[in-house]
């Protein structure tokens, strides 16, 4: 039997190599809202929410200005941050929005529903939230179906009413 990863394991965190600090913290701080826990000097920041240690790290050590990876090779597609809820999903989309922040797409999968961004550096941002495990699509036999439909957008903003 192959070896199994425990249930109840999770991703702590990310760690980016950005080129500009300021601009990083504008988009994550700012416009996403996770408050700074820690700085390492100039050339760090280290962001969450709900007091964790931290779930963002953002870097300068490739240098002030590094450029992005070049479209067409490996590397990060993109992470994902999880909201507790749709309502909470929709105050940030809202707060987006708003702010006329670029959205790359906005997507219904099934299991859950999702917005699309790129931060400052081209690194692809999902914010989501999951719908409840009961009401998961399934096959016969139990597997997960997910799907990609667009994401009704108006009727994720009545979350907010």
């Amino acid at each position: 039997m192959a070896y199994e990863i425990h249930p109840k394991v999770k991703i702590g965190h990310i760690h980016l190599t950005v080129s500009n600090l300021d601009k990083a913290l504008s988009f994550y701080r700012d416009l996403l809202g996770f408050q700074v826990t820690a700085r390492f000097g100039s050339s760090a920041i280290f962001l969450s929410s709900g007091g964790y240690h931290h779930h963002i790290a953002l870097n300068t050590w490739a240098g002030e200005g590094a450029p992005n990876p070049p479209n067409g090779t490996t590397g990060l597609y993109h992470f994902a941050i999880l909201f507790p809820n749709r309502q909470e999903l929709a105050k940030a989309f809202k707060r987006i929005w708003e702010g006329k922040y670029p959205i790359e797409g906005a997507s219904d999968h099934g299991v859950s529903e999702s917005i699309y961004l790129k931060d400052p550096d081209g690194n692809g941002v999902e914010l989501y939230a999951d719908r409840p495990f009961e009401l998961w699509p399934r096959d016969d036999d139990g597997n997960v179906i997910m799907v990609t439909k667009a994401l009704d957008l108006p009727s994720l903003l009545t979350e907010l009413e």
